[in-house]
C-alpha cells in the first residue's frame, strides 16, 4: 500500500505485545496500512489474523524479550525491524530498551524510565521548575505518621507504576490515607494490575483542583506536529474511574494554549522527541499541572475520538514516526468535523452481569452512533472499585456541538439496558463485617470472578450450549507409560475432537502436574470442566481432588464431587455405606496391618485385594484363596507392595453385571442397557474375576470372557431387582451425571454390589458409551446430554458457593 506516495508494504513493524481482543481494531488498522507486524507476545492468541510474524517470549522478563528477538532476527535475516510500537502500558519499558538495542526511533529507556514510574515523574517535575503537587514516597506506616505538617489534605494515594487508575483513591486525613495504605499493600500485585511488573512502590500526592483533560500529541524529531484536548468527565471519586470524556474541549483558548505549552516544555525538558503521547493534565485555577505521561497511544476510544473530529489517524502516525517517515505538521481546521462525546457503561456495585438488552439495530439507524463495545456478557463478573477496576463497555456519539451530542447521547442511553446482580444476603460477602469499605476487596474480588463461573452456567439455554468453553480435566501420558495411562489420555483427545467438532471450544487440562494445572485453570475463562481424570499428581489415589480443585475454583464440571468419589474409591468406607443401607453385598474384612484378624465367619474362598485403587491393580488370579495360608500370603502381598489397608470379602461364582446410569435426581435418573460378563468358559484352575490382566494384557485364559450388551435371555424379574438395587446405591453415594455399578448375581439370583464408579471412563469404546449407543446416543451427543445434566444440576440445585440472584 502506498501512503501519501510512500510504500509501506515492505516496511515490518515490531509490535510489543498484542494486548487484549479489544485493541484488535489498531492491528486491523496496521494491516490495512499495508505493514507486516512482527509480534512480540507471550504466546499466539486472538491476533493471530494479522499477525505475520510471533515471536514468543515472557514481557515481564525482559532479557528473555530481547533474546528472543535476537534469535528471531538471527533465524530470519530476510526479515528486517523497520519500528517497534507498542499500545499497551505494560511494555512501555520493554519497547524503551529494545529500541536502544535496536538503534530504533522512539524514546529512549533512560527518558521512560523517568516517566513510566510515577513518583519519578513527580520528583523530575519538580527538580525542573514544572508544576508538581507536593509528594511522598511511602514505604511504611510510619511515613504516614510522620507526614510534613505543609501536607494539605485531601491528598491521593496511588502504584508508581499502575495503569488505568487502578489503586488511585482519594483520601481525606491520615487515618484513611492508613487505612487506604494497608489495603492497597495487602491487595496490589502484578496479578490483580499487570502494569504493576516494573514495582510496586506506593507514593502519596495534595489533590489538584481543576478540569482533567488528556492532551494526544504527535511528536517528531521534538516538534510537535499535531495535538488534540478532550475534556474528561467528572471522575468517580474516591477512586478516580473515568466516567467518559468529550472532543474537543470546551475549555477557553488561552487555557488550551498554556496546556499544550506546558505539555511541550515537559516534554522537552524530559527528552521525549518522537512518538505518539496521551498526556493526561489538570486545568487547574493556579494553571496547568502535568498528571501523567503516557509513552503510547490514548487507550479505548482515544482513537475514534481523534479520528472522528480531527481527521488524524493516530495509529498511522505512530507507525509512521517509528519507521522515520517525515511527517509534516498537522494544521487543524477551526472547527472539528464532529463533536463527540461518549461515556462508559459503569456499575454502581460489583457482582455479575444478568442482563444486557441493547437495541442494536435502533441504534444503528442513528446518524450520531458512533461506536458502541461491551467487553462483558451475561454471567461474567464486573469488579468495580475497591473490589477492581472495570466496566462494562462504552458508547460514543456525534453532534453538531458539544451540546448536541451530549443530548444524542442521552437518547442512545435508552436503547441500552443492563444488570449487575449483587451478592445475596446469606452470601460470605454478605455476612462479612467490613471495618472499612477496603477490609473484604481481595476476597470480594476473588470471589466473584468464581462465582460468576457458576452464574454463566445457571443461564445458558440448550440452544446456546455450545457457545461454551468447555475444559477436559484429563492425564496425558509419555512413551514409557503403560496401556492405562495410554487410555486415559486417549479418552481425553477423543472427548476433545468430538467436541470441537460439533462447535465448542475446548481446552485440555493436565492433572498429573496440579500446582500447574490450578495456575491455569485460574487464568482460564473456561466455562465447565468435563472431569474425565483418573489421576492427580500421577497418583490413582488422588483422583477425587480434581473435583475438590474445581470447587474450590468453583469451576463447574461433570460428575460426582470429591466426597462421592473418595468414597467409591476407599473400599472399606464403601462397604461400610453399603451395609448401613442395608444393600446386599459380599460378607467382608479388613486389615491394616499383619496383626490384624478377619472375622472367623467368612467362608472360603475369599476375594483379597487392596482396599484404595482402581482398574483391577493388585488383583491376579492369586486373590482368591481358598486357605489361611493362602489368605495371609495374599495379605502380606498387598501390605507390602501397594502399602494398602487390604479388603477381605467372600468370594460370589457368578456372572457380573455393569449397570451404567445417567442423571442426577430420582426424577431424571435413567438406567442404561445392563451388560454382562460371562466367565464360564474360562479353562479351569481359574477363578471367574477380572483381574489385571484380564482388562489390560488379555492373555491366552481371559479371551474366553464373554461380554454381552445388552444381556441375552435375562429374566425380566432378576434384571428389574439388578437396576434396583444399583439405583439404590447410586442414589445413596449421591452420584452425579453418570456412573456404573458392578454386581454379582450367584447362582440362585441373589445379587451382590461389589464396586462402584461414579466417574467411569468416558472413551468412545468403554461400558457407559456402548451402553449409550444402544439407547441411540451416539458418543458426541452422550457428552453434551452429560453437559446439559450438569448444567442443569448447577440450575436446581443451591451451592456453597455466593448465590448471585
Amino acid at each position: 500500500m502506498k501512503n501519501n506516495g510512500i510504500d509501506l508494504n515492505d516496511k515490518v513493524v515490531l509490535l510489543v505485545n498484542s494486548g487484549s481482543i479489544k485493541k484488535r481494531f489498531i492491528l486491523q488498522r496496521l494491516k490495512k496500512l499495508g505493514v507486516k507486524i512482527a509480534c512480540l507476545n507471550r504466546e499466539k492468541n486472538w491476533a493471530t489474523p494479522y499477525v505475520d510474524y510471533w515471536i514468543l517470549a515472557d514481557n515481564t522478563n525482559h532479557n528473555e524479550a530481547i533474546s528472543a528477538l535476537k534469535e528471531f532476527l538471527s533465524q530470519n535475516p530476510e526479515v528486517k525491524i523497520n519500528g517497534a510500537i507498542t499500545f499497551w502500558e505494560d511494555d512501555v519499558l520493554l519497547t524503551s530498551k529494545i529500541i536502544d538495542k535496536f538503534n530504533l526511533i522512539g524514546t529512549p529507556f533512560s527518558v521512560a524510565k523517568k516517566i513510566r514510574n510515577k513518583f519519578l515523574f513527580r520528583e523530575f517535575c519538580r527538580q525542573h521548575d514544572l508544576p508538581a503537587p507536593k509528594h511522598i514516597l511511602i514505604k511504611s506506616i510510619s511515613d504516614i505518621q510522620n507526614l510534613p505538617e505543609s501536607f494539605i489534605f485531601p491528598m491521593v494515594i496511588k502504584p508508581a507504576y499502575g495503569a488505568s487508575s487502578a489503586y488511585v483513591i482519594k483520601v481525606e486525613n491520615k487515618e484513611e490515607l492508613t487505612d487506604t495504605y494497608n489495603y492497597i499493600k495487602k491487595n496490589i500485585s502484578t496479578e490483580t494490575e499487570s502494569a504493576l511488573n516494573e514495582g510496586l512502590d506506593i507514593f502519596a500526592e495534595e489533590y489538584i483542583e481543576g478540569d482533567e483533560v488528556d492532551i494526544d500529541i504527535v511528536i517528531q524529531n521534538g516538534k510537535i506536529k499535531f495535538y488534540s484536548i478532550s475534556d474528561n468527565y467528572q471522575t468517580r471519586e474516591p477512586f478516580f474511574v473515568e466516567t467518559g470524556q468529550s472532543i474537543p474541549t470546551t475549555l477557553s483558548q488561552k487555557t488550551q494554549q498554556d496546556l499544550v505549552d506546558m505539555a511541550e516544555e515537559t516534554l522537552e525538558l524530559l527528552g521525549v522527541q518522537n512518538g505518539v503521547i496521551h498526556f493526561e493534565a489538570k486545568a487547574s485555577p493556579d494553571g496547568p499541572v502535568p498528571i501523567e505521561v503516557n509513552l503510547r497511544m490514548g487507550g479505548d476510544e482515544v482513537y475514534s475520538f481523534v479520528k472522528g473530529a480531527w481527521s488524524v489517524d493516530l495509529i498511522e502516525c505512530a507507525v509512521k514516526i517509528s519507521f522515520g517517515i517525515y511527517l509534516p505538521k498537522i494544521n487543524r481546521p477551526e472547527m472539528p468535523r464532529k463533536y463527540i462525546t461518549g461515556v462508559y457503561f459503569l456499575p454502581d456495585y460489583s457482582g455479575v452481569m444478568s442482563k444486557l438488552e441493547v437495541s442494536t439495530e435502533e441504534l444503528q439507524k442513528k446518524k450520531y452512533l458512533e461506536e458502541l463495545h461491551f467487553f462483558k456478557k451475561i454471567g461474567d463478573p464486573v469488579l468495580v472499585p475497591p473490589d477492581g477496576y472495570e466496566y462494562i463497555g462504552w458508547i460514543t456519539v456525534s453532534g453538531y456541538s458539544i451540546p448536541d451530542a451530549q443530548e444524542n447521547l442521552k437518547d442512545a442511553l435508552k436503547y441500552v439496558k443492563y444488570e449487575v446482580a449483587k451478592f445475596k444476603p446469606e452470601s460470605s460477602i454478605g455476612k462479612t463485617s467490613r471495618k472499612n469499605s477496603f477490609s473484604q476487596a481481595a476476597l470480594n474480588s476473588n470471589i466473584l470472578v468464581q462465582a460468576a463461573k457458576i452464574e454463566r452456567i445457571k443461564r445458558i439455554t440448550k440452544e446456546n450450549q455450545r457457545n461454551l468453553h468447555i475444559g477436559v480435566a484429563y492425564n496425558p501420558y509419555e512413551e514409557n507409560d503403560g496401556k492405562i495411562e495410554q487410555k486415559f489420555a486417549k479418552t481425553g483427545e477423543e472427548i476433545e475432537k468430538i467436541l470441537k467438532d460439533r462447535g465448542y471450544k475446548v481446552t485440555l487440562f493436565d492433572f498429573n502436574n496440579g500446582s500447574k494445572v490450578i495456575n491455569e485453570l485460574k487464568k482460564s475463562d473456561v466455562d465447565l470442566i468435563i472431569n474425565a481424570c483418573e489421576s492427580v499428581n500421577d497418583s490413582p489415589v488422588l483422583k477425587s481432588h480434581s473435583a475438590s480443585i474445581l470447587d474450590i475454583l468453583q469451576i463447574p464440571y461433570t460428575g460426582s464431587n470429591a466426597l462421592t468419589i473418595s468414597l467409591s474409591t476407599d473400599k472399606i468406607k464403601f462397604k461400610k455405606l453399603l451395609d448401613y443401607h442395608n444393600i446386599p453385598t459380599p460378607s467382608w474384612d479388613y486389615v491394616i496391618s499383619s496383626d490384624d484378624k478377619i472375622y472367623e465367619n467368612l467362608r472360603y474362598p475369599l476375594m483379597v485385594k487392596p482396599s484404595n485403587t482402581n482398574y483391577s491393580m493388585g488383583i491376579s488370579n492369586e486373590s482368591v484363596v481358598t486357605s489361611e495360608q493362602q489368605l495371609q500370603d495374599q495379605i502380606g502381598k498387598i501390605l507390602t507392595e501397594f502399602k494398602s489397608p487390604v479388603l477381605v470379602e467372600e468370594y460370589i461364582e457368578g456372572d457380573e453385571y455393569d449397570v451404567s446410569i445417567i442423571g442426577s435426581d430420582k426424577d431424571n435418573l435413567q438406567v442404561l442397557p445392563l451388560a454382562r460378563t460371562i466367565f464360564k468358559n474360562m479353562p479351569e484352575n481359574y477363578w471367574h474375576i477380572h483381574t489385571w490382566d484380564a482388562k489390560w494384557a488379555m492373555t491366552l485364559p481371559y479371551k474366553d470372557i464373554v461380554i454381552q450388551q445388552p444381556p441375552k435371555n435375562l429374566n425380566k424379574k432378576l434384571e428389574t431387582l439388578i437396576t434396583e438395587i444399583a439405583l439404590d446405591t447410586y442414589f445413596i453415594m449421591d452420584c452425579n451425571d453418570y456412573g456404573r455399578v458392578q454386581i454379582r448375581v450367584d447362582e440362585n439370583s441373589n445379587p451382590y454390589v461389589l464396586e462402584l464408579n461414579p466417574n467411569p471412563s468416558l472413551s468412545e469404546i468403554d461400558s457407559l458409551s456402548n451402553a449409550a449407543k444402544l439407547i441411540g446416543l451416539d458418543y458426541g451427543d452422550l457428552l453434551e446430554d452429560l453437559i446439559s445434566m450438569a448444567i442443569k444440576r448447577y440450575k436446581d440445585q443451591p451451592t456453597s458457593f455466593n448465590l448471585p440472584s
